[in-house]
């Protein structure tokens, strides 16, 4: 999988983010393939999933191999690498860039759970290492 900054300034969309989790859990995968994994719970089409997938392929965050008469669909991005990207720009839009104003927001709304703060507790002591 290539770096992050390799996906163009656009950002991947809700519906488009639903593709390519389908493709994160398993790659490579057919439009229609896809399609089972995605169209019945969001009431999609197969012409929607090759919308949303031609997208993600123009955005540089897939990419399409000939098989035959169809084509298979396999994320050039990892997960990991995206999530890292999208935490790091919702913390700096709404943080100001820190993280701790974030975990004290969570913390105040009672969004974090007890297993929540022991991960915590236990990342801040790998880090402090």
């Amino acid at each position: 999988m290539s770096d992050e900054s390799d996906l163009k300034s656009e950002r991947i969309s809700e519906a488009e983010h639903a593709v390519i989790e389908a493709l994160w859990d398993e790659s490579p995968l057919t439009a229609a393939e896809v399609c089972d994994r995605v169209c019945k719970d969001r009431d999609w089409s197969m012409p929607t999933v090759k919308t949303l997938l031609g997208r993600l392929v123009a955005k540089g965050a897939i990419k399409t191999e000939p098989d035959g008469r169809r084509f298979l669909y396999t994320p050039i991005i990892a997960r990991s690498e995206y999530v890292g990207s999208e935490s790091r720009r919702l913390v700096e839009r709404l943080f100001g860039g820190r993280a701790a104003p974030l975990i004290a927001h969570l913390a105040e709304s009672e969004s974090l759970s007890e297993q929540d703060l022991l991960e915590i507790e236990a990342l801040l002591k790998e880090l402090r290492r």
